[in-house]
């Protein structure tokens, strides 16, 4: 009798659950669908005509998006990897775990304040891309190191001592033995900060600025942008252009789905490929 009504509360939250989720997305999509334009989509805003354009909202999210990435993946499977293969001492291992763990948790809005205050004010890079990437940077770098480190501790010792046996050296198995066997939890943990990165709006407030202005990737980053989420802020709270804000939230939702998908393709993928 337990059990039977323990199934079915599951049952239940999960019925919730999707439904939930269910009615947010189609509510969001119908809503914005119809208000996407190709005008809309590949000029920026007028403010002569009236006309708006977010083709600057889009190219500053794919500049922010590089910047952090090119930065945040090379840190984060660094690290993971320093601490799973060579870090020694387990105290000190423990506690950057805990404090990545820690750092996860913080809210957004916390470290947009401090992004403004180093990056801006105290390095001088005033609002700009940047500031705004490497903030981003700072909050998706425990995601990516926990992710990949995660990942590397799933890979049999038998494969390490095998090549150690064989007499490669350290860096070796490791490139060639314990990153390929773990690729599908580097490049999903990746896939999963790209779509933090694209979802994020309050950090960037305080960084990047509100700028819809079109500039090449190099100096696009030295000024100030808004990215889609901050488009939608400023359009639907500022503006009231509540039907520009649905249709940049049904872009945004289209772009989180599309990433979720390709995270659960090219992990299957990858596990697929080290089971044959």
């Amino acid at each position: 009798m337990y059990i039977c009504s323990m199934r079915g509360l599951m049952a239940v939250s999960a019925a919730i659950t999707c439904a939930l989720v269910l009615f947010m997305v189609v509510y969001v999509l119908v809503k914005g669908i119809p208000n996407i334009s190709w005008r809309m989509l590949t000029s920026g805003p007028s403010y002569l005509s009236g006309e708006i354009g977010i083709l600057p909202d889009i190219l500053n999210t794919v500049y922010i998006i590089v910047a952090a990435l090119i930065i945040v993946i090379p840190l984060g499977a660094g690290a993971a990897v320093y601490l799973t293969e060579y870090a020694r001492n387990k105290k000190l291992v423990a506690v950057i775990e805990y404090a990545a763990e820690t750092l996860s948790g913080i809210p957004s809005i916390i470290y947009g304040l401090v992004g403004m205050l180093f990056f801006c004010q105290f390095l001088g890079m005033k609002t700009s891309l940047l500031a705004g990437a490497l903030t981003l940077v700072i909050m998706n770098l425990p995601t990516v190191m926990r992710t990949t480190q995660e990942s590397l501790k799933t890979v049999p010792d038998s494969y390490r001592e095998g090549a150690f046996g064989l007499g490669a050296g350290k860096w070796r198995v490791i490139r060639t033995v314990v990153l390929p066997g773990c690729m599908d939890g580097v490049i999903t943990g990746c896939i999963l900060a790209t779509g933090r990165i694209l979802g994020e709006s309050a950090a960037l407030l305080f960084t990047a600025g509100f700028a819809h202005a079109i500039s090449g990737f190099f100096d696009g980053l030295g000024s100030a942008g808004a990215t889609l989420t901050v488009a939608l802020y400023v359009y639907a709270k500022e503006q009231g252009e509540f039907g520009v804000a649905f249709a940049i939230a049904a872009i945004l939702m289209i772009l989180t789905l599309i990433i979720n998908l390709l995270a659960t393709v090219v992990g299957k993928y990858f596990r697929k490929r080290r089971s044959v």
